[in-house]
């Protein structure tokens, strides 16, 4: 966004985590920031430490908090450069036959059919202004099998599937569709899902902790600003050709399979 005070952005699941600090990386790069959240609590907090950032408390996964957010968004903004699709769930951490309909329901609901009705409202905007970027945050889940996370790996494979058939869509309107693809994050989320899995297997959280670490060549975790850094990046002019890419930030994930099962 070199050169562009009027760089405009849309982010979901933004008010805290990985999304607030893709947002506050935005604001701090000069762009207007447009933030949705279930919390109202996060969005307030959010809000108080960026004052100059607009926000919508909404449930992505229903229809009509989407077409709020979009009625917000345009009474605030002119115009729509950059969405970037972060809401999301961590899902059940249980073998297929053990999984509710509920926590599948659910899952799929957030993570694929809210980034749906975000991009099904976001496109308009977009071609309007015969330019832009999405950006989808989706994970090394949606690269790999991944044993006891069938509807998180289901719904990020599904989102690499769509933003390669977006990006082929959109691409003649001048409209870039790609994905960010994590490891574990470092922060509460993957600390709940290394609970749930210590729990499981009747191991301590260290033990599971460091079987998530070697799965990646580098034996780490990545951290919120890794991710951000590469969602400004590909958001920016500099990238200007790249499109229809599942782009890893992960220290090279060599396996998501559990060593432990073998």
């Amino acid at each position: 966004m070199e050169n562009n005070d009027c760089h405009t952005v849309l982010i979901t699941g933004a008010a805290s985590g990985i999304g607030r600090n893709i947002a506050e990386a935005f604001l701090q790069d000069g762009s207007k920031v447009h933030i949705c959240d279930l919390s109202e609590q996060f969005v307030a907090d959010f809000l108080k430490a960026n004052p100059a950032a607009t926000a919508t408390i909404a449930d992505v996964s229903k229809s009509s908090d989407v077409d709020r957010i979009f009625a917000d968004f345009g009474d605030l903004h002119d115009g729509l450069d950059t969405l970037i699709l972060n809401a999301g769930i961590a899902g059940p951490t249980a073998a297929v036959e053990e999984i509710t309909i509920n926590d599948w329901e659910k899952s799929i609901a957030v993570n694929l059919t809210g980034s749906f009705y975000m991009v099904r409202k976001s496109v308009p905007l977009l071609k309007t202004r015969g330019s832009g970027c999405i950006v989808t945050i989706a994970s090394n889940a949606g690269l790999f099998g991944c044993p006891y996370r069938s509807p998180y790996v289901a719904t990020k494979w599904a989102m690499i599937g769509l933003m390669k058939t977006w990006a082929m869509e959109l691409g003649p309107h001048n409209i870039r569709v790609n994905a960010v693809c994590p490891t574990a994050v470092e922060g509460p989320r993957i600390e709940g899902v290394i609970a749930r899995d210590a729990e499981k297997r009747n191991l301590t959280k260290d033990e599971i902790r460091d079987v998530y670490e070697r799965q990646s060549s580098m034996r780490t975790f990545v951290t919120a600003d890794d991710v951000s850094e590469m969602v400004l990046f590909i958001a920016s002019d500099r990238c200007a050709r790249i499109s229809g890419q599942a782009i890893a930030v992960d220290g090279n994930t060599e396996t998501l399979s559990n060593w432990l099962d073998n």
